[in-house]
């Protein structure tokens, strides 16, 4: 067996803990209709996995070296890698608010990633006093690495700064997804407060 496939046979045989990862980190394993009609743009296949409460799509692509990357398609039109593997993908995903991280990473630069990590951290916490035990419960239930945010921002940005030539999203009929990374270094009405 596979270590996605297994991973994912730990998720659906704890409910406390597939409950958590849907309402708290926004990775739902009951939501795989999404995605019809996407593909790698190599021509890959994509296998959805997971989706999210916006309409976004978690998928495994084909098997590389024993491995199996991740890519995130949003209802938007932006997707692209996120990890090369499933348990790194969920490291990015219980222990960073990721999506906001790269929605505001000013097209990619590290430093604004960094800062607007730090941003989303303290909203996080402010929202979900119970956010940083949810994430140890669910790592040690998934035998999940622990790492820091910064390190978690580097390794979101590595990855999704490999996403061209063969992690791009692409529809059936010729569309391409735009790169995860988000244009602005901070939301555009009031900034960070």
């Amino acid at each position: 067996m596979a270590p996605s496939d297994h991973l994912l046979e730990l998720i659906q045989s704890k409910p406390d803990i597939r409950g958590l990862l849907r309402a708290s980190f926004d990775f739902d394993i009951a939501r795989k209709e999404s995605g019809n009609g996407l593909r790698l743009s190599s021509g890959a296949q994509l296998e959805p996995i997971a989706g999210d409460f916006t309409g976004g799509s978690y998928f495994l692509c084909a098997e590389d070296g024993g491995r199996r990357a991740v890519v995130f398609a949003d209802s938007e039109g932006s997707g692209g890698l996120i990890a090369h593997d499933l348990s790194s993908a969920l490291e990015k995903i219980v222990g960073l608010g990721w999506r906001d991280c790269l929605g505001f990473s000013g097209g990619g630069d590290l430093e604004v990633m960094q800062a607007s990590a730090q941003h989303v951290e303290r909203y996080l916490a402010r929202d979900n006093p119970e956010i940083a035990k949810q994430r140890t419960r669910v790592t040690a239930a998934l035998s999940l690495r622990n790492f820091p945010v910064p390190d978690l921002v580097i390794r979101l940005h590595a990855a999704v700064s490999r996403t061209e030539p063969d992690y791009v999203v692409t529809t059936d009929d010729g569309g391409v997804y735009d790169p995860l990374f988000g244009k602005y270094a901070e939301p555009r009405l009031g900034g960070w407060r």
